[in-house]
């Protein structure tokens, strides 16, 4: 599961970077808007983000706390996925001419809080695991 939200999360990161060069391109558009940072986000907090607790997992197993894991997986793919998605639309309108409104920037507001829940769940389910880890004798593990 780990693996392939980071191979997804990469192909957007990725396509999302095409996005943008051509959006502007086709619009003549040279300022700044937030539609050229959703590259980076997506594969810092998707991609690289997954990759690093895949290796959590592999060292501490972090999905023997079923529950736990799966309400962080789902709560941070969430908000990561309202977040970008709300970055899109600002950034898009920002192309376009348009303004944003408060609606948005309180979507993405959502999208951050739901984000960190989704961290907080992590770090939680880390530090049982992480207890557990060091309470196992090493031949046991």
């Amino acid at each position: 599961m780990l693996y392939y939200a980071a191979h997804a999360y990469m192909i957007v990161g990725v396509v999302s970077g095409l996005a943008y060069r051509e959006i502007t391109k086709a619009k003549d558009f040279t300022g700044d808007t937030q539609l050229g940072l959703v590259h980076t986000h997506v594969l810092a907090l998707g991609m690289l983000f997954f990759l690093g607790v895949l290796a959590l997992e592999k060292l501490f197993t972090l999905t023997a706390h079923r529950r736990l894991f799966t309400w962080f997986f789902w709560t941070y793919n969430g908000g990561l996925v309202l977040t970008v998605a709300m970055m899109v639309v600002h950034g898009t309108l920002t192309v376009f001419g348009h303004e944003s409104n408060e609606a948005i920037a309180g979507i993405a507001g959502l999208g951050h809080i739901v984000l960190t829940v989704g961290l907080i769940l992590l770090f939680v389910n880390l530090g049982k695991r992480v207890a557990v880890h060091a309470a196992t004798p090493e031949a046991e593990r």
